[in-house]
């Protein structure tokens, strides 16, 4: 029997090869495959006549093929096939490219529904280009679109899912207590499920979605305040003593009043028997690093040591030497990373549990079982989306409940953020230190790369540096137009900056050899940097004035203003060159709004306006699960309803029977689980 935990592979219309094809999508099981929602809906219900289908409409047609498809090679060895379609109100050409099959599919004489967009060919007549269509004529109704690949077309999840309906009739385990599906009036999970896949109408459709995202932010709320709740009575390391007054003295330059507020608040948490539990959201350049050093250096004239966990080598080595020119030599700073040597290691995690180092700076391997200190009081992660609620439990637990700071510089409304984050105090830098001139933003088209080069060279001559981001590693990782970092500094070496010093930094180089490309350009002895998003988060070189991101259209806004946050560092004007001849309008109206502002909460609310939470709060950001349904922006009074019932059940008011606590605590960990990070 097939059953909602049942192993995907022995579900009908699966086996194994399909199988893997959607394990690599995160599909496991038969109850996997029912929570991957359609990514969009058409409407088969309503048939248009031929005679009323205007040019740019995505419709339904129903017709008649009234001539044999007729198949032809052109230019490019690409297959043309063609045919005619009528109904009582007219006729339709249909074109379809490089489909060997539809010559087979579509019969003369025979009535079809075809869905697709109308388009005008060269001659100035209506067509409709590669339709999909069916012969079945039931199928007249609202159809899921699902993600599609060669290997997994949407027509076959359709089918799939189908399929998964059928089998677990009458037997989907109801996930919310009974109460809560009464108290809101929810749908029921199976009937939930069936209309989100196959609705009936619009209605139905509305329905589902509303029970389904409270669902979601439900078990959302459950996991973050059940974390907050585990954390009671614990006693953190006692801090008596506030230095920051004395750090903030030794400083070469003067803080922000956004910095003092911020060090104020979390040194207040720091002095309670409770540990602080604080998140520090700052946008790019606004001073993040500084405030973590000011509750470092307190935590050690309190006896206490600290450790700041980071997520890549290069971000490691950057915060280890801010903090070593922080400190001098009031406070030991040592940093342990995987390239470290062996002897190296030893030694550093000698000194950490003797005390003798004061501050550990590190990436993952801060948190392995061999690493232990004398008097953990702090602890710290940067751009803190990239590791899992395991991962900065790992590393808090190096301590007897030590005072914990995350921080990220991903900016997004306070009121927002004060929601999501339940297991978090909030504190905010939204003022940049002085002498921080704007970064003057442009969106040019591949026209102007001549331009471009020229306009490099010029700020290159002037002493300055400057990065050329690309979205790929190298050919064949993606779609074929992209420029591929590998092959782009191949040639902007051989044919444009042969007398300059250029240098290349992606994902998949090695993590000395990463480190010593920035060690190199950070000392000035590499001008041009071409690179992936690896630069994207931390990294800080003062002299680089000038970024040019290729294939901008790629990026999310969230990310562009990530990727821009690299320049603008020092005191001289810095340009940011947003390339790329994408017409689209989305992608024009990320470049208005880059063009436009660099205020990161502005940028933040618009990307999650556009983008949605699947993307914006998926697995890499935040350190939330991926929420596939729930948008965090527009569906705010349904968060609310789900958190203040998540609290009620976390604070004992409501009492749950036995099968209903165990089946919430199952979907928290399942929704929970799905948060993957590299």
């Amino acid at each position: 029997m097939v059953t909602f935990d049942t192993r995907i592979r022995f579900l009908k219309g699966v086996g194994e090869a399909r199988a893997k094809t959607l394990e690599k999508r995160g599909v496991y099981s038969v109850g996997d495959l029912l929570r991957t929602y359609p990514r969009a809906y058409e409407d088969w219900n309503k048939v248009v006549p031929l005679r009323d289908a205007a040019v740019g409409d995505t419709v339904c047609l129903r017709a008649t093929v009234i001539e044999r498809v007729q198949v032809a090679r052109i230019a490019g060895g690409k297959l043309l096939c063609k045919t005619t379609i009528a109904d009582d109100s007219g006729t339709l050409s249909l074109v379809f490219f490089n489909n060997k099959y539809v010559k087979d599919q579509l019969a003369e004489n025979t009535e079809y529904l075809f869905f697709g967009k109308i388009s005008l060919n060269k001659y100035g007549a209506r067509q409709m280009l590669s339709p999909r269509f069916e012969k079945s004529l039931e199928k007249q109704r609202i159809r899921p679109v699902y993600p599609a690949s060669p290997s997994l077309p949407s027509k076959t999840t359709e089918r799939l899912v189908e399929n998964a309906l059928r089998e677990v009739a009458g037997q989907v385990p109801e996930v919310l207590p009974a109460y809560l599906v009464q108290k809101y009036r929810l749908m029921g999970l199976e009937q939930a499920l069936s209309n989100a896949h196959f609705p009936p109408d619009e209605a139905g459709l509305a329905a589902a979605k509303r029970r389904l995202i409270f669902e979601e932010l439900f078990l959302l709320q459950m996991g973050l305040l059940g974390a907050r709740s585990r954390s009671g009575g614990r006693t953190a390391p006692a801090v008596t003593v506030d230095a920051t007054e004395e750090f903030f003295a030794s400083l070469p330059f003067t803080p922000t009043g956004a910095q003092r507020r911020a060090v104020a608040e979390a040194v207040a948490d720091m002095k309670r028997t409770k540990p602080m539990n604080r998140l520090l959201q700052g946008d790019v350049g606004s001073g993040k690093t500084a405030v973590a050093a000011a509750l470092m250096y307190t935590a050690a004239k309190n006896g206490l040591q600290s450790v700041l966990m980071a997520p890549t080598e290069v971000l490691a080595a950057q915060h280890y030497r801010t903090l070593k020119a922080f400190f001098g030599d009031a406070v030991t700073v040592e940093l342990l990373t995987g390239s470290v040597t062996a002897a190296n290691k030893r030694k550093i995690r000698e000194r950490l549990l003797s005390g003798e180092t004061t501050v550990a700076v590190g990436t993952h391997a801060v948190i392995q079982n061999d690493v232990a200190f004398h008097a953990l009081g702090l602890v710290i992660t940067d751009e803190q989306h990239r590791f899992g609620v395991n991962q900065r439990a790992a590393l808090a637990s190096k301590g007897r409940d030590p005072h914990t700071l995350v921080m990220s510089a991903t900016p997004i409304p306070r009121t927002l953020a004060m929601m999501i984050y339940g297991d978090l105090d909030i504190s905010v830098l939204d003022e940049l230190p002085k002498g921080r001139k704007p970064i003057r933003t442009y969106h040019v088209t591949s026209a102007y790369r001549e331009r471009i080069y020229a306009f490099l060279k010029k700020h290159l001559d002037a002493g300055e540096q400057a990065y050329v981001v690309c979205p790929l590693v190298e050919e064949g990782d993606n779609e074929s137009d992209l420029v591929p970092a590998t092959e782009y500094y191949d040639y902007l070496k051989t044919n444009h900056f042969g007398g300059y010093t250029l240098g290349l930094l992606h994902g998949r180089m090695k993590p000395k050899e990463k480190d010593d490309v920035m060690r190199r350009f950070y000392a000035g002895e590499i001008r041009l940097l071409v690179s992936t998003v690896v630069i994207e988060v931390g990294v800080d070189v003062p002299n680089a004035t000038v970024m040019v991101i290729e294939n901008a259209d790629r990026f999310g806004l969230s990310q562009l203003h990530q990727l821009r946050g690299r320049i603008g560092r020092g005191a001289a004007e810095s340009f940011c060159i947003l390339l790329s001849d994408a017409q689209n309008d989305e992608a024009k109206e990320r470049f208005a709004i880059m063009c436009e502002t660099t205020d990161g909460f502005a940028i933040a609310k618009k990307d999650l306006e556009m983008r949605g939470p699947g993307d914006f709060f998926g697995s890499r950001q935040h350190g939330l699960p991926d929420l596939r349904v729930a948008n965090l922006m527009t569906d705010t009074r349904i968060l609310y309803e789900a958190q203040k019932s998540a609290k009620e059940i976390v604070d004992g008011d409501v009492t749950l029977t036995r099968a209903e606590a165990e089946r919430l605590h199952a979907e928290t960990e399942r929704l929970f689980a799905r948060i993957s990070f590299n």
